[in-house]
């Protein structure tokens, strides 16, 4: 498997990067036949993120997306191993357990380091280089970037937060990742579409947040997390049969208005002076 069979790259000229990490649903034979499920390794995914965000590369975005499964290895943990999260349940860098704790390997096949450390070089390393690569040359041309992180995850996830998530969940890592501007411009929007949101809550941004939102640099970085709801129906019950729910764009449109809003105004934030 080349990396042309599972990484996109749209490239766009406006100062605005869209980073779609855990979106793809691919996992090598290999792997899969190690799992207990194939529905379950991919019941955590971020489903029809690349249809929901269809309109990006409409307003001059750069979209880099990759088709792989995040329980292949997730490109939004820190390489290293370490917590995102200390002391509150997360998945780790290759996962082994979805977001609801239920095993994803069986007994006695979870990665080891060895594995893990291919994995890294196989889908990883290949996956940041193409985001630095159209970080860099969009800051040569701009001097300033928008890297916007997209995400979705069930308005309910009992062991990861408590209730029902906002719809949506901005993170900055507490204010570092970016300027504070873009954060205001970014939280006019989505209260403008009358929808519940918070900033730096349960989800405070992921790695590639974290890693590459250095505003003294010309990255200002945000992730956004979607509560699912807002574009496809949630069932009470989750089986091979009732999850993932098929994208319905008419349902979609509303939520693709705000969030077209917010594209905008982060192009219009890097294009400030």
């Amino acid at each position: 498997m080349s990396p042309t069979d599972w990484l996109s790259v749209t490239r766009g000229d406006a100062p605005l990067v869209v980073s779609i990490p855990h979106a793809g649903t691919i996992i090598p034979s290999d792997i899969e036949a190690r799992l207990v499920s194939p529905w379950l390794a991919r019941k955590d995914a971020d489903w029809w993120l690349g249809e929901l965000y269809a309109f990006a590369a409409d307003l001059g975005a750069t979209v880099v997306r990759t088709g792989v499964s995040r329980t292949v290895i997730d490109v939004n943990r820190d390489p290293s191993g370490v917590s995102l999260y200390p002391g509150q349940a997360t998945t780790g860098l290759c996962p082994v357990d979805t977001f609801d704790g239920e095993p994803l390997y069986r007994e006695g096949q979870d990665p080891d380091a060895a594995e893990i450390a291919g994995r890294r070089i196989r889908f990883f390393d290949p996956y940041h280089a193409a985001l630095e690569t159209e970080l860099d040359r969009l800051v040569a041309r701009h001097g300033k970037v928008v890297l916007y992180d997209a995400h979705s995850i069930r308005s309910r996830a009992p062991r990861l937060f408590d209730g029902e998530l906002p719809q949506f969940n901005i993170g900055t890592n507490s204010g570092a990742a970016c300027d504070p501007a873009l954060t205001r411009a970014v939280e006019a929007a989505c209260d403008g579409a009358g929808l519940s949101r918070v900033t730096n809550g349960r989800f405070k941004g992921g790695w590639i947040t974290r890693h590459y939102g250095q505003p003294g640099q010309g990255v200002h970085a945000v992730q956004m997390e979607l509560a699912c709801r807002g574009y496809i129906d949630e069932p009470t019950v989750l089986t091979p049969d009732t999850w993932p729910t098929p994208f319905h764009a008419p349902r979609a449109a509303p939520l693709q208005a705000a969030l077209t809003d917010v594209l905008k105004a982060c192009i219009a934030f890097a294009n400030s002076t």
